[in-house]
């Protein structure tokens, strides 16, 4: 059974990152107090970052600041990744990562208000949003090592993390999980990783009826010149369509179909800006042609070795990511909780309230 092929996110070609070679400094400020309390947030920042330091976290509907020159920048294998952080360092550390396509910013109404009693931190994975797009072969094991080294370089080595993703972004968090809480794993500094949201995580299952590949299939070189060449065309053209403001507001609205009115021009904003990058259009025909129908890797292989407390929060009414792939995870790994929203593929952003109840609450019982 499959969760969800990359393919079907096609339409969302602008979601592609932009360059995002910028320098920012990321060098704390102040000494920080808890933002727990109105109190404390009004003395003290509640980022250690100058892009954020003077943003207020305390009204009900807080969101994010679009900041098309990224938020800062951590430097991971000769690549700048975009990065943003925010509340008391002393307090458990989260970590959101996107789905395919998106930002950090997808998380506009997740990180403020989850940064009231955690230490909320987000990504652009490399390929996305303001992050570096190096032309290289794009791989599920790469964005799970960016968020393995992220959880050990910038969290710190000694903090114990719950790490939360969507779509592609959590398939991310689901494979680092694995890695990190496996007792099979052969590295010993990999991050303490306390537990795993998934919303509306991508990924494949095994087809227990599917025939074995026994590897004498031999491919046909010119049939797969011919192919290769015919889908670079195809996604070259669906790529220069889909990152057109009008097609970004109405594939977006497709998946919003509870409250589509969340999709507001910032957010289309945040999307068209990373597709103008030079790079863009190359990544996402490597991206998609190395994961079209998936992650290589299996969720079934992953919930076999995860052992952490896992939470579904689960958009119920996702036309890409059907709920039987919830399903499926909760028969596999019977540990897991499950929560439905009221929403489509991204719910943290259609329904940020009722999932940053489900997540505050799953905090609250794994600390």
């Amino acid at each position: 059974m499959r969760i969800a092929p990359l393919s079907t996110c096609a339409a969302m070609a602008s979601l592609v990152p932009s360059a995002g070679a910028f320098s920012m400094s990321n060098s704390p400020g102040a000494a920080f107090t808890s933002t727990s309390s109105a109190a404390a947030a009004s003395t003290a920042p509640v980022s250690r970052l100058p892009s954020l330091a003077n943003f207020d976290i305390t009204p009900p509907d807080a969101r994010l600041p679009w900041v098309p020159d990224g938020y800062a920048t951590w430097n991971w294998r000769g690549n700048d990744i975009n990065y943003l952080e925010m509340g008391d360092p002393t307090k458990p550390a989260l970590l959101l990562i996107h789905g395919f396509g998106a930002s950090a910013y997808h998380f506009r109404y997740n990180v403020p208000a989850l940064a009231r009693d955690y230490h909320v931190y987000a990504f652009d994975l490399l390929g996305f949003g303001l992050t570096d797009k190096p032309v290289q072969e794009y791989a599920a094991e790469v964005w799970k090592d960016q968020a393995l080294d992220f959880m050990r370089d910038v969290i710190g080595p000694d903090r114990s993390v719950t790490v939360a993703g969507n779509s592609l972004g959590g398939f991310t968090a689901l494979y680092a999980a694995s890695e990190a809480t496996s007792s099979l794993r052969a590295d010993e500094t990999v991050p303490d990783v306390k537990g795993c949201v998934l919303l509306n995580a991508a990924g494949r299952f095994r087809d227990p009826d599917a025939p074995a590949d026994d590897g004498t299939k031999e491919p046909n070189p010119f049939v797969e010149a011919v192919s290769k060449a015919i889908q670079r065309l195809v996604i070259a053209a669906s790529f220069v369509y889909t990152k057109q403001p009008a097609r970004i507001e109405q594939v977006l609205r497709q998946v919003y179909p509870i409250n589509a009115d969340m999709v507001d021009p910032e957010l289309v904003e945040s999307i068209r800006v990373p597709s103008t990058d030079p790079n863009a259009a190359e990544v996402f025909y490597r991206v998609i042609t190395k994961n079209g129908s998936g992650p290589q890797t299996y969720v079934d292989d992953l919930l076999q070795t995860l052992d952490c407390p896992l939470l579904l929060a689960w958009g119920e009414s996702d036309p890409w990511i059907r709920p039987a792939a919830a399903d499926k995870i909760q028969a596999l790994y019977p540990r897991s909780k499950r929560v439905s929203i009221d929403a489509g593929h991204c719910p943290h952003d259609e329904a940020p309230e009722a999932v940053n109840a489900a997540i505050l609450d799953f905090m609250a019982e794994i600390h």
